[in-house]
């Protein structure tokens, strides 16, 4: 084991080290397991991160055994460690989370820690690249000329609710699909909603007291039909390519609680442009809603979920006045209506490839004959969303995230895996998925 991944950790100044003959240790669920699977390089765009109040776990090359880190000592000073994690750019799906245990440390910040190690030329992250489309780049995105782009905009629609928080969005949080917006290109995200009828344990952009801190700020004044129309056909009308206009972002609630408004906004757009494509992202709830959506000249629908067994469903979204049996009705009206079909899946290691939970969306894909699984890496603290997992949904070992994704390909031939939403252009004759 000359090269095996040595553990990382990190001094209390979030310093990140290598362990000096530790090897690293991944998590798949509940279990701590030894390097396994295909890590890959850190991403250039990628960064490693500590995980304050979380111990790392090593595995000793001589004994083979589990080793807590309780105490490091560097350069004369004793300290607690931090286990140490990754964060991947957009394109690339984890497949094992960091092995680490719970110290003293405070529920985690929302994000999608990623399973991290230093190797032979320097530091390692297990995921997949999932989707190799160069358009997501963040290099091209938050460049120097975005904040006149910005105020250039906002002059065009000085009243609009939607730029404000969209504004909001792109500078502050450098959401990719909100400054897509105001560089006019891509799929661009028009906010509808400040309502959600779910109460997702990872929401980012409402959570309780006592839980992490929210990392967006839902927008506070749901605009009009007309707002976000004229945002929508401005878009439609100048970007050029994969043109696309989403409802649904991150930095709202869900969009179906305001169907008629963009209803009715899909129909101001539709009465004057007939270029790009409007798609909905949704928990698909409100079927009623989504069916007036689709009258109204809707042609995508991206479903968000974590499972496809009931249990789970309901466990993680807490569903308020809808269940997963309305989500299924929508994905299959969405199909008998021919929209452009994907499942925008919350993937956590250990969890979402469960046997049981693999055959349940296999079933799903197949039965509904998905066009596209987009994975999400589900950003929340790890320990907590086993909190939510444990005991419910389908169970079973774990068969791996790369599995999982080859049997979905396998179970509905023609799909496409990937991280970003297709075109108009790029849905027909799709070459499909890179080999995972």
């Amino acid at each position: 084991m000359t090269h095996a991944p040595k553990l990382l950790f990190a001094d209390p100044k979030g310093r990140v080290m290598e362990h000096p003959y530790l090897i690293a240790t991944l998590r798949s669920g509940e279990e701590l397991v030894p390097p396994q699977d295909k890590p890959i390089a850190l991403p250039a765009a990628g960064r490693l991160v500590h995980l304050p109040g979380r111990l790392p776990v090593g595995l000793n090359p001589d004994s083979g055994e589990l080793e807590l880190v309780r105490e490091m000592k560097v350069g004369g000073k004793t300290f607690v460690p931090n286990a140490v994690g990754a964060l991947l750019p957009p394109g690339y799906t984890r497949t094992f989370l960091p092995g680490e245990v719970k110290g003293s440390g405070p529920v985690l910040p929302q994000w999608a820690y990623t399973a991290a190690a230093w190797g032979e030329k320097g530091p390692l992250a297990w995921a997949i690249h999932t989707d190799r489309r160069s358009h997501w780049e963040p290099e091209a995105y938050s460049t120097p000329e975005l904040q006149g782009l910005v105020s250039a905009h906002m002059e065009r629609f000085p009243d609009s609710r939607v730029l404000k928080q969209l504004k909001t969005c792109a500078l502050l949080y450098r959401c990719f699909t909100s400054q897509n917006i105001f560089y006019a290109r891509d799929e661009g995200a028009i906010p509808a909603s400040v309502m959600c009828n779910a109460r997702c344990v990872g929401c980012i952009s409402d959570q309780p007291a006592d839980g992490p801190p929210a990392s967006h700020e839902r927008m506070d004044d749901g605009p009009s039909a007309e707002e976000m129309a004229a945002i929508g056909l401005y878009h439609l009308e100048h970007a050029p390519g994969r043109t696309m206009v989403s409802f649904g972002q991150g930095c709202e609630g869900e969009p179906l609680t305001r169907w008629k408004f963009i209803a009715e906004s899909i129909r101001l757009m539709r009465a004057k442009t007939d270029k790009g494509s409007i798609n909905i992202n949704t928990n698909a709830s409100l079927t009623h809603g989504l069916r007036a959506l689709l009258d109204a000249g809707l042609d995508a629908v991206r479903v968000s979920l974590n499972s496809a067994s009931k249990g789970l469903y309901e466990a993680y979204y807490k569903p308020v006045k809808y269940g997963w049996e309305d989500v299924e009705a929508s994905i299959a009206l969405a199909r008998e209506r021919g929209a452009y079909l994907a499942l925008n899946l919350l993937l956590f290691p250990g969890v979402t490839d469960r046997e049981g939970e693999v055959q349940a969306l296999e079933n799903l894909v197949r039965k509904y004959r998905v066009d596209q699984v987009q994975t999400r890496s589900l950003c929340i603290d790890p320990l907590q969303y086993l909190e939510v997992a444990r005991g419910v949904g389908a169970g079973g070992e774990p068969v791996g995230i790369r599995t999982l994704l080859q049997r979905l390909k396998a179970a509905r031939p023609g799909l496409i895996i990937g991280n970003f939403a297709r075109g108009l252009d790029e849905r027909e004759n799709a070459a499909g998925s890179p080999e995972v």
